[in-house]
């Protein structure tokens, strides 16, 4: 079974002004020479970290990380002015002009795997393939599920937690109430909201509850920017079309892509990948019997670097 490539360093790191007050972090890691790839995290929200650049052997990769607008080392920290998918999506046109390429492997998990194929079915041309994880087309009906009716079944005891901050008489859509806690002025209430939000997305990632991913997903600077963020994209539909991913995939055709899912994703259910396959299956499709969401999960790793190396091996 594969496991992350070594600990490494960044070579160079960028700080860009997109749109004001935007300013982005960016990383490049491995080899000046490889094959571009993007790390597109998830979230939205959720920024990178160190390990996320051991998915890729770092002697055939140019890895380039960045935090999206809100997270991680971008600045204003859980910014939500100017935070859509559409900017976003010119964010990642700017960084590409910017380091000089022309083409390159989109690697995302999550809210990462909606990016990352709103971005290819607009931009085809600049994408050499895809490896996504856990799979989210945000439809209603995927957010609903997790923050309304579908997950709360399978984790009542944590749903609870979820709901604590919740006066009951508004726990009818929950995304809306939260939604007014997260951006309201009373920071005590808009803290404990954040982490409840963040904490339960932890809880119920992995297949078994992963004490560490809980405590770095409650911490107050990640939880902030992670509930802040998704709720504000929630809340709006993530900015895109109902159906959005399936619609346009047809402009997925001429890519090729490998599809890596957890059989019992709760965050993001099986169902999603299933429809994305169907809808291209030009992709390969491989179900981990033994996970859940999270890529940090034995057998999700596996999967990943299998995909990334069999990549390194076709582009080469």
């Amino acid at each position: 079974m594969r496991t992350l490539y070594p600990p490494i360093e960044p070579y160079v790191r960028h700080t860009i002004g997109v749109e004001s007050p935007h300013h982005i972090y960016v990383e490049e890691c491995g080899s000046p020479s490889g094959i571009p790839v993007l790390f597109v995290h998830g979230g939205p929200g959720g920024g990178c970290h160190p390990y996320h650049r051991q998915y890729f052997d770092p002697r055939r990769y140019r890895i380039i990380l960045f935090d999206q607008r809100g997270c991680g080392r971008s600045t204003p920290h859980a910014e939500l002015d100017g935070n859509t998918t559409q900017a976003l999506l010119a964010d990642i046109e700017a960084l590409r002009e910017r380091l000089g390429i022309d083409r390159w492997l989109l690697f995302g998990g999550s809210w990462g795997s909606t990016l990352s194929l709103i971005y290819a079915a607009a931009c085809p041309d600049r994408v050499l393939g895809m490896v996504l994880r856990g799979i989210f087309l945000c439809r209603r009906q995927d957010i609903q599920w997790f923050y309304q009716d579908g997950a709360s079944r399978l984790f009542p005891d944590y749903w609870q937690d979820f709901v604590a901050p919740v006066p009951v008489s508004q726990r009818s859509d929950m995304v809306s109430a939260y939604y007014r806690l997260l951006t309201g002025d009373n920071e005590v209430a808009r803290l404990a909201a954040a982490r409840a939000w963040s904490t339960w997305e932890a809880r119920t990632s992995t297949l078994r509850t992963s004490p560490s991913l809980v405590q770095h997903f409650s911490d107050a600077y990640v939880a902030l920017s992670m509930a802040r963020i998704e709720c504000h994209y929630f809340i709006n539909d993530c900015f895109v079309a109902p159906n959005h991913i399936l619609d346009h995939a047809n402009a997925l055709k001429t890519l090729s892509g490998t599809i890596v899912q957890g059989r019992y994703d709760v965050v993001c259910p099986m169902e999603q990948a299933y429809e994305l396959h169907r809808a291209w299956p030009q992709a390969q499709f491989e179900v981990v019997d033994d996970a859940g969401h999270s890529a940090g999960e034995p057998g999700i790793v596996d999967a990943l670097i299998k995909a990334t190396d069999d990549f390194a091996e076709r582009l080469a």
